[in-house]
């Protein structure tokens, strides 16, 4: 799409002397400039104000009082930026809508981190929940992106169908991340610290119901969290995964493929249990045959074939597709890859060079080893890949899909 760039002289004695109008695909604003009320809508406003080394500052005419002095990376943290781990951390805001008659309210920024719930709440009694998890990066120039949020909203809406939710509808939904971020701007990590502010959306009902049936009333919110390299350097070292034969993380046919907040929960248990063993992730297999992979936990399972220069990654109906593996396919289709979407038996873990497993919290966590246990014997097999080093391609791989979210690279898809 092309665009034009016009400049306009401000008055505001807080800002430079220019404000630069452009289009951009997910730059985190959408109104009108407040100081130009004859203008037509734009997509982003980028505002290079004094004291912000250059860097712009993303904002709308509903956030301008609140962010025109606010810089990525200016809040003020009890953890060097460089440090951030990944946990809650509070910020000035979240932002809800509430579905009532039919219809989905105004949105509203809310100081408050609680929420006042009504005790017959459907997402209490029947799990009736979902959410995702998405990310916006600070590059270089001070513009605050949003990598690939439509995917996001069109998850959610798949699995608000799976549960019987009201669909928040793509422009909702990213008008909400635009809001909630914009008034929480300075909390974004600098570009450099190979931070991110972290995104969760979450849908739930809200309205009471004691039979079992969809709730009247429905609420929606946004948090969201800076955080940092979810492992220390941005790669850890490659960490041992055990198979998880003795229970399923979804039925055929379930709910496998949506990010409902029920399948996290039966996680837990089998998660801690690995743990405890000495294994940081846990594999699953698929629930009718225990003979197909499935994915990780809580990320998708990658295998690479270095000498056939092969992506795999398995395709089932019980697996979420991953916003972070989609975006990894594509990479690896442009570095010259073969990507595979099927079935993966357990046994061709020993034709892959390197597994990873892919998500966005980690973006990439490479996997020295898999284990499964035979249930009745105890006796081990271990499948052992890349000499437990972190691989080429998992390198290359990470670095091409965190330069695309630094803004470092092209962004040739328009992500």
């Amino acid at each position: 799409m092309a665009f034009s760039t016009k400049m306009f002289t401000t008055k505001t004695p807080t800002l430079a002397a220019a404000v630069v109008l452009c289009w951009r695909p997910f730059l985190l604003c959408q109104g009108f400039h407040p100081m130009v009320p004859s203008m037509r809508p734009v997509q982003s406003l980028i505002l290079r104000a004094p004291g912000c080394d250059g860097r712009g500052l993303v904002t709308s005419a509903l956030q301008m009082s609140s962010t025109a002095k606010k810089a990525p990376g200016s809040a003020k943290l009890d953890t060097a930026w460089e440090d951030l781990g990944f946990e809650f951390r509070p910020t000035n805001s979240h932002i809800q809508i509430q579905h009532k008659n039919g219809e989905w309210q105004e949105p509203e920024l809310v100081k408050e981190p609680y929420i006042n719930l009504h005790i017959g709440a459907t997402a209490l009694h029947y799990g009736q929940a979902c959410f995702e998890g998405l990310k916006a990066f600070c590059h270089e120039n001070g513009e605050v992106v949003c990598f690939r949020p439509e995917e996001n909203a069109a998850r959610m809406q798949s699995s608000c169908r799976r549960i019987l939710m009201p669909e928040l509808p793509t422009d909702k939904f990213c008008d909400a991340v635009q809001k909630v971020v914009q008034d929480n701007i300075e909390y974004v990590p600098p570009y450099g610290s190979n931070g991110a502010l972290y995104i969760r959306p979450l849908l739930f009902g809200s309205g009471p119901r004691i039979g079992l049936q969809p709730a009247d009333e429905y609420t929606f919110i946004i948090l969201v969290i800076p955080v940092g390299d979810y492992y220390q350097g941005g790669l850890s070292k490659p960490v041992d995964a055990l198979v998880i034969t003795d229970y399923d993380r979804a039925a055929p046919q379930g709910v496998g493929a949506v990010k409902v907040a029920g399948n996290y929960a039966a996680d837990l248990l089998p998660n801690m249990e690995s743990k405890k063993k000495g294994f940081p992730i846990s594999l699953y297999l698929d629930a009718k045959t225990q003979t197909m992979i499935e994915e990780f936990s809580t990320s998708n399972f990658v295998g690479i074939n270095n000498s056939k220069k092969l992506y795999v990654t398995p395709k089932s109906n019980s697996v979420l597709p991953s916003i972070t593996n989609k975006s990894l396919m594509q990479i690896a289709r442009d570095e010259g890859y073969t990507v595979e979407e099927r079935d993966v038996p357990l046994e061709e873990l020993a034709d892959f060079d390197e597994v990873l497993a892919v998500g966005t919290a980690v973006v990439v966590t490479p996997v020295g080893s898999v284990t499964i246990v035979d249930s009745e014997t105890g006796k081990e097999k271990v499948y052992e890949f890349g000499n437990r080093e972190i691989g080429e391609s998992t390198k290359q791989l990470y670095q091409r899909v965190r330069a695309i979210q630094n803004g470092e690279v092209d962004d040739r898809h328009g992500w």
